[in-house]
């Protein structure tokens, strides 16, 4: 571990400055010989370097979800040429490329800072020994060799020999009690911020292995840290376990405003959006318009939790919009539902044909007419004739007549109205 800190050594400088000047404020506050100055100051070096690390954490949130998106792909390459590793390597290389994703960007928070956690050991390592070190004087290095955090000196390690932790002013068994607390509660706060990344924010309709593989890491982290950490002096301590502890806050955040499609944090964070929306009638944050203008471009590729959600808007009323905006359906929208290839279809349904009835044997020799006096239009009764029509067909009878003086009625073929008489034939 000497070693590898050594290779660090060109940001003992900065780390060490930084320490310092955090180390002065609090100073004035506790004292500028206790614990809660020098491990205050640690701390603070931590919450600074994470704030400064945001962007990378942000594209290590987009990596790992293009990651789990690329995994069904991912799976097909590896069967197909599961002989053949090398044209499997330049396949998901192609891959990559494609989509533009970087495996090693999941990777970036961790790898941009452990130049600072070397660095800091390397300080730290350097007043256990007594050595000066960066801008760290002999005033401060005595100063520093007094610190104790709840009876175990800043330099402290679980390892140390009983003479070497009687020399920085403290016992051996508050050294290991303190060490092993410390390292318990790191190694406690890795497991649950990779259990709840497991249990909350994947998309559980996928099943590939990288969350096999997440979910050993889950196991194997907590270990590695628990190992190692008997090595770590009490301020290293401090900042690892600092450094969890950021992590896993800014995770939960992550996962309760902006989780994974398809992951149970998905569905309660549509729940609850639902019950927003539908309070105030709007969107209120640039964050719920963006995950719901993603939900309506998807169309037919939603998931089940966004399904529902749009179906909840539908029946309180709403409609989203491509831009993200929600507004108030002018259709009577509360009988819409989303089916499951996404397009959406309305409660009240058309009115179905009706099947025309059976008639019977005696009706279809009849020509299916209905007996008179039924009251159909139909019927060929005396009584059902309209009255006026009667003139009509007493007219009729005295024109058939002879002598009647009537015209007869225009045959089939012939023009109506008066007829031209025919001229006499030439013979």
């Amino acid at each position: 571990m000497d070693t590898i800190a050594s290779l660090f050594s060109f940001i003992t400088t900065p780390v060490s400055w930084v320490i310092v000047q955090f180390h002065a404020v609090y100073g004035k506050i506790f004292g500028p010989d206790t614990g809660w100055a020098w491990g205050l100051s640690i701390v603070s070096l931590v919450i600074l370097i994470r704030i400064c690390l945001i962007p990378l954490f942000v594209k290590q949130i987009k990596a790992t979800r293009a990651m789990q998106t690329l995994q069904p792909e991912m799976k097909k390459i590896q069967e197909r040429y599961k002989s053949d590793k090398q044209r499997q390597s330049e396949e998901m290389m192609k891959l990559y490329k494609e989509t533009g994703t970087n495996p090693l960007s999941s990777c970036l928070p961790i790898l941009a800072q452990s130049p600072f956690f070397f660095a800091l050991y390397h300080v730290l390592n350097g007043i256990a020994t007594g050595k000066t070190i960066g801008v760290i004087d002999d005033q401060l290095l005595a100063s520093a060799r007094k610190a104790h955090i709840f009876g175990a000196p800043l330099a402290a390690k679980f390892t140390d020999s009983a003479d070497k932790v009687a020399q920085l002013g403290a016992t051996l068994t508050d050294v290991r009690v303190v060490t092993a607390i410390m390292i318990v509660l790191m190694s406690a706060s890795q497991f649950y911020t990779q259990r709840q990344l497991m249990t909350k924010n994947v998309d559980t309709t996928v099943k590939t292995p990288f969350m096999q593989q997440q979910k050993m890491l889950m196991y194997v982290f907590p270990v590695m840290f628990a190992v190692f950490g008997i090595n770590f002096p009490v301020g290293v301590l401090v900042y690892w376990l600092t450094t969890n502890v950021w992590t896993m806050g800014q995770q939960m955040y992550v996962i309760h405003n902006n989780p994974t499609p398809g992951s149970k944090a998905q569905a309660a964070y549509l729940e609850r959006l639902t019950k927003h929306i539908t309070h105030h009638g709007k969107t209120r944050r640039r964050s719920e318009r963006t995950i719901i203008k993603a939900i309506v471009i998807k169309g037919r590729d939603r998931n089940e939790f966004e399904r529902k959600f749009i179906n909840a808007l539908n029946k309180a009323g709403l409609a989203a919009q491509a831009d993200g905006t929600v507004v108030k359906s002018e259709n009577a929208a509360a009988d819409q539902t989303v089916t499951e290839d996404g397009t959406q279809t309305t409660g009240t349904a058309a009115p179905k044909r009706q099947q025309p009835k059976r008639q019977s044997k005696s009706q279809r020799q009849s020509g299916g007419a209905k007996p008179a006096g039924s009251g159909s239009p139909t019927s060929l009764s005396k009584s059902d004739e309209p009255e006026d029509a009667k003139p009509d067909s007493a007219a009729k009878k005295a024109s058939s007549q002879p002598g009647s003086g009537g015209r007869s009625k225009a045959q089939s073929g012939q023009r109506k109205g008066p007829q031209r008489p025919k001229s006499p034939s030439k013979k």
